[in-house]
This record gives C-alpha cells, structure tokens and sequence, in this order.
C-alpha cells in the first residue's frame, strides 16, 4: 500500500499549471485516490473534476452526501443544475454553495456514488464516549482500538484547538480528535463498500485533513485492507506541512475571516 507514516516528500505543484491532468502516474494505478480539499475553495473543486475525468473511477465517494442523497443523484435532472442541487438537497445539508462543486458532478457521468456523511448521532456519541464504542464490531479492523500514541494526541488536540477558533475549552479536545478518528474510520468503511460494490478504482472527495497520511483516511484503510494501493492528494492553500503523497497548492478563496463571531 502507498502509505506513509510519518512525513513524506511531496511533489508539489501549483494548481494553475495542472488543470488538464492534475495528478501524477503514479496516483493511476491505485486502487483509491483520495482527493482532499478546502471545502469553500471553488479552485479545489474545479481539480477534483479534471482528476475525476483522468482517473475515470469506477465508484466515488462524497463525505459530503449522506447515503440518501448519494442514491438520488443517479436519478436527478442534470439539464438543470438548480434542480439538481433540490433534488439531492445540497443546499439544505448546510455545505459551501452548489455551484462551486457542480464542475465535480459534471465530471461524475454515470459512474456511482456513494454518500459518507456519517449520522449526527453517531459522530456526537463519539464525541462523548469514544470512537471504537460507537463503531462497533468492526472497530478493531479500522484500528480505533488502538491506544494513540501520547505525542500524536496532543498535536491532534492542539489543532482541533486551533481549527474550532480557539473558542472551545482545551479540555474537550480529546472528545474532538475521537470524533475525527470515527469519522476517518467511517468514510474508510464506504470506501471499502464502492470497492466490493464496483471494484477499483475509486475516489474520495474530503476534506484535506481526512486525506493525510499519517493518521486519516489512508491510515484506517491500510488496517483494514494492507493490499490496497491508496493515493492521498491534498489540494491545499499554500504550504500545510501535512503529509500527503501529493500535493497540489492554491491561492487561498476569498473568504470572511471564520472566527469573527469570537472577536467581537
């Protein structure tokens, strides 16, 4: 498996140099490409499209649809984009605007999808207990039985820190890096169900952060299935220093500065 544990060479690239044919060879001979993205970042998007039409997947898989909508896009009205967006209920799911993800739909064809948005209930339960309790049985084949090591821990909580504003108390930030080890766990489940469902390859359309090699989705898939080949692609703004195997860099989108509302 293409997996790499600690920090790895990237090759890195700018966005506006790749449109064509984003990604490199070798990311064409796995078994899964996980495309990670800034969500509210239109450029990503316009990426993730272009690698949709160079990989040709069998399957691809969207943190962002629950299972419902997933098996309504196969039906909807694709000559009327705002229709489509109603049919599938995009916009009332809450994410970034339809129109910045509707060149990856374009790029879909007929080719299945599948939605990993994990239920509230379950992802809150995480929060509150832990990952591996609210998994089920299957917790151990993903690794959340594992005890993290105490080094990764911290980094991991100071980053929930960081990325929820520095608003919440430091001390929920175990519960926070549970929820995101049940979430890297679950989408690693769907993957797995596109690939016996329609074999390889298939795609993952995330957040960047479920993309690193270190500890997101790839890590749950290497304990779950260590012959698959897996490619994990962060199309980043800018320098993160997170581990990918490749890395395709924007400009950041322009956007009001997230944490406002715990300035004023």
């Amino acid at each position: 498996m293409i997996f790499k544990a600690i920090l790895t060479s990237v090759a890195c690239c700018f966005a506006s140099a790749v449109f064509a044919n984003p990604l490199p060879n070798a990311a064409l001979s796995a078994d899964v490409v996980i495309l990670g993205e800034v969500h509210d970042n239109a450029e990503h998007h316009q990426i993730q499209a272009q690698a949709l039409l160079q990989v040709g997947p069998s399957a691809v898989v969207f943190e962002m649809l629950e299972p419902a909508q997933a098996a309504a896009v196969a039906d909807a009205d694709r000559s009327d984009w705002a229709a489509f967006d109603q049919e599938i209920g995009w916009t009332a799911s809450g994410w970034p605007d339809f129109s910045i993800y509707q060149p990856i739909f374009e790029a879909l064809g007929d080719t299945p999808v599948f939605g990993a948005t994990a239920p509230r209930a379950d992802v809150r339960a995480a929060f509150k207990t832990n990952a591996a309790e609210i998994f089920g049985p299957q917790a151990g084949a993903f690794g959340l039985d594992l005890t993290l090591p105490s080094e990764q821990v911290e980094i991991r909580k100071e980053l929930q820190f960081d990325a929820h504003c520095q608003a919440m108390p430091r001390e929920m930030m175990g519960a926070m890096v549970e929820a995101q080890r049940f979430l890297d766990a679950h989408f690693a489940r769907v993957v797995l169900e596109a690939l016996d469902a329609d074999g390889a390859p298939v795609i993952l359309i995330t957040g960047h952060g479920h993309a690193r090699t270190d500890w997101g989705v790839p890590v749950a898939l290497q304990f779950a299935r260590p012959d698959l080949a897996v490619y994990a692609v962060g199309i980043t703004e800018g320098d993160t220093g997170i581990p990918f195997d490749h890395v395709i860099e924007t400009a950041p989108a322009e956007r009001e500065d997230p944490c406002a509302v715990f300035k004023s």
